[in-house]
């Protein structure tokens, strides 16, 4: 395949979900993909046109054509054919796919897809075979494609099991190349949350050192998803979480992620780190937050890190990063300036950028498991400096489909031929 033929080359999308819509918009932008093949398993509407209403409006980021145009925008929809399943969006030529849901019956190879970008949330074991009862990411595969990226994180239900030597987990600028393209056959893209942690962290990491920093915590404020309730609903059978059954629109909604585990594949040095990563959902539609407070260990004689040294550290990366992944700020922000926000992974706000420095007291005996051949003292001085940090990231189409499409793009370029 020439450079020229991969101009022309057919995408796979797998699901139209909030992210599979938006990685819909975000391609059609790009214009890599001369044609884009959706598979959505199921009729929408009564017909294509309501297909297309869907895929042309948000009630998130406004037009399609307002996106990709301004104000002056006017519809790029056009040549609907419902017998066909097919349409033209902004000059690109999308097939929609109604009929099954299981990955292996969906006949890629035949449709010329050799990368599919499965945004459905479901198909999260790469250990699954792709015969699996109701269907796997590996289905993918023996439906023709060469490769699968993973919109969301890998979630292996047999705890016994290992990754796959197949799969990987990479957030792009941070261990992207961490994907070989001749093993890794399964990609994925980690998560919102864990793309914006992982630019948050990586340069502390950098800077100092994962043996300085003795421990970690964030606690993301993250918008709502279409996995809550709009309105009050009693659990399903075998949930757990009864705060996943409240009404998104009037709560803050204390949840879970799986964040900080994620982050260890992306991160190793995070291993040696203790970290805790917690969640709160608050009722807006996109825009959120990681709060990050990390403890970094000082040498008594000084100087202790400032709040001034850690916005430093985010300003030299920031510069350095030529394809704006890491952005830092000295304004003051709040969520829905986020929104849309082009390729961000996260937006540091330096101005809420604090920290405080003290000298501990450490009881030896108490605390410290000493060598038998050292004599025990009284106490121990240590000089800690806590730093907190704030991150913003458009957890749908600014940050994170974004960054998922540069992930698509360079997954394809690197097919053989």
């Amino acid at each position: 395949m020439t450079a020229g033929d991969k101009k022309g080359a057919t995408l796979g999308i797998n699901g139209l979900g909030r992210i599979g819509k938006l990685t819909l918009w975000h391609h059609v932008a790009r214009k890599r993909f001369g044609r884009l093949v959706v598979n959505i398993g199921r009729k929408v509407g009564s017909s294509i046109e309501d297909l297309a209403h869907y895929i042309e409006r948000d009630s998130t980021y406004g037009a399609l054509h307002g996106y990709l145009y301004g104000h002056r925008g006017e519809r790029v929809i056009s040549d609907l054919n419902d017998e066909a399943g097919t349409m033209r969006v902004d000059g690109v030529e999308v097939e929609f796919l109604r009929s099954t849901r299981n990955p292996r019956e969906i006949g890629w190879g035949g449709l010329g897809v050799k990368v599919v970008v499965d945004t459905t949330g479901r198909f999260l074991d790469p250990t699954l075979p792709a015969d699996e009862p109701g269907g796997a990411a590996r289905g993918h595969l023996e439906s023709g494609a060469a490769k699968v990226v993973v919109s969301a994180p890998f979630k292996i239900k047999d705890k016994g099991a290992s990754m796959p030597e197949d799969a990987v987990t990479t957030v792009m600028g941070v261990n992207e190349d961490d994907y070989d393209p001749r093993r890794h056959r399964i990609v994925s893209n980690a998560s919102c949350t864990t793309t914006c942690l992982a630019h948050m962290m990586r340069p502390l990491i950098d800077r100092f050192g994962a043996d300085r920093i003795l421990t970690a915590s964030m606690s993301t404020v993250h918008a709502v998803t279409s996995s809550q309730q709009v309105l009050d609903r009693m659990a399903g059978p075998g949930d757990t979480d009864l705060r996943k059954s409240r009404s998104v629109l009037n709560n803050i909604i204390l949840t879970s992620t799986g964040a900080a585990k994620t982050l260890g594949l992306v991160i190793p040095e995070m291993k040696s780190i203790g970290f805790i990563a917690e969640s709160v959902r608050v009722p807006t539609a996109t825009g959120s937050l990681v709060i990050l407070v990390v403890n970094l260990q000082e040498e008594i004689a000084g100087p202790w890190m400032r709040r001034e040294d850690i916005n430093e550290v985010y300003r030299e990366a920031s510069d350095h990063d030529t394809r704006g992944y890491l952005k830092y700020t000295d304004e003051q922000n709040v969520s829905s300036d986020i929104m849309g926000l082009p390729r961000a992974a996260t937006v540091i706000e330096g101005h809420e950028t604090h920290t405080r420095s003290a000298e501990l007291s450490v009881n030896i005996q108490r605390f410290c498991q000493l060598p038998s051949d050292m004599k025990p003292g009284g106490e121990m001085r240590l000089a800690v400096t806590q730093a907190v940090i704030y991150g913003w990231y458009d957890n749908e189409l600014g940050s994170y489909v974004n960054m998922l499409g540069d992930r698509t793009v360079s997954v394809f370029d690197s097919l053989p031929g």
